[in-house]
């Protein structure tokens, strides 16, 4: 209906609303519309099977086609051969292939002619070159001295070490300073490191995993309601019964955090907010005494808060 989200409804059915948007197929930024049929699944629905019907009993069952007549295929007459007294029969010989025979000549038959190597004369082969008359290389005269090799000289190696150089002394580095992580003032969808308490006031009811999903802080009318770490408004309003004016937040894709029974909104739906910043007013709204209902879902399942905010 009006007024809600995809985080609103997944957070109602206590699911994780990326699965709840992977089901319907609803793309970032989970654009939903009234009237809208949203499935509380976390998977992929299967596609419907078709199943075809069963055949009854006054279903007639047509009667199968009777196949064609095979096309008769003309078969020459037998041969009977005149070998002897056999009775095997045989296909007539064929005729030879005459060669068209010279003026005044009888016809010859291909059969009788001598094969075509035997009518193509061998190739004769080609007269060797006469050899060449090898020229003797020049003598060398007695008169030239022939000159006396001279060994190679071989260096003296030298040393290849560098000499060691000594620094001359440094002061020592100071040693790195240990600060205390702070929780980060700037919604980037990362891994939240620290987080905030909500709110000043006693613990007037803990966390129970069937029962109560989350816990509820006390305190006086009017007093601020501040984000738990940085994040993203993704809800603002009243659509969830029992919650009265609920905020929902979202850190990461991992990470939501709610706050009900708010006596007054100071954020809207969509705005970014910092770690510590005031988005509310401690009220009654939905209940009958003012206190702060605070919870974190993680990946849409409600988690013990107590378990990751600082000891007090």
């Amino acid at each position: 209906k009006s007024g809600d989200t995809l985080y609103s409804i997944a957070f109602r059915s206590g699911m994780d609303y990326r699965k709840v948007a992977a089901a319907n197929s609803i793309a970032d930024p989970y654009t939903i519309y009234p009237g809208q049929i949203i499935l509380l699944t976390e998977g992929i629905s299967p596609s419907p099977i078709a199943v075809m019907p069963a055949a009854s009993e006054s279903t007639p069952i047509p009667a199968p086609r009777p196949l064609p007549a095979p096309t008769p295929v003309a078969v020459p007459a037998p041969v009977v051969g005149a070998y002897g007294s056999s009775t095997t029969v045989y296909p007539p010989a064929p005729k030879p292939i005459m060669q068209e025979p010279a003026v005044g000549e009888p016809p010859v038959a291909i059969a009788d002619q001598p094969p075509v190597s035997a009518q193509i004369p061998a190739p004769t082969a080609a007269p060797a070159p006469p050899p060449a008359a090898i020229a003797a290389p020049p003598a060398v005269p007695t008169s030239t001295p022939i000159p006396t090799p001279v060994p190679n000289s071989i260096p003296t190696p030298t040393s290849t070490v560098d000499p060691v150089i000594t620094p001359p002394p440094t002061a020592a580095a100071a040693p790195a300073q240990v600060t205390k992580p702070v929780a980060a003032d700037v919604y980037s969808g990362d891994e939240v490191e620290v987080w905030l308490w909500p709110t000043a006031g006693p613990i007037t009811r803990g966390y129970s995993e069937s029962v109560h999903k989350g816990i509820d802080i006390g305190g006086a009318r009017g007093e601020p309601v501040v984000a738990v770490a940085a994040g993203k408004v993704v809800y603002s309003g009243t659509g969830i019964v029992g919650f009265g004016e609920l905020l929902i937040i979202k850190h990461n894709e991992e990470y939501l955090s709610a706050y009900g029974h708010n006596d007054r909104l100071l954020v809207t739906e969509g705005q970014t907010v910092k770690a510590g910043q005031t988005i509310a007013e401690k009220g009654s709204s939905g209940t009958d005494t003012v206190k702060l209902h605070f919870e974190i879902r993680k990946e849409g399942k409600p988690i013990d808060p107590q378990r990751v905010l600082p000891r007090r």
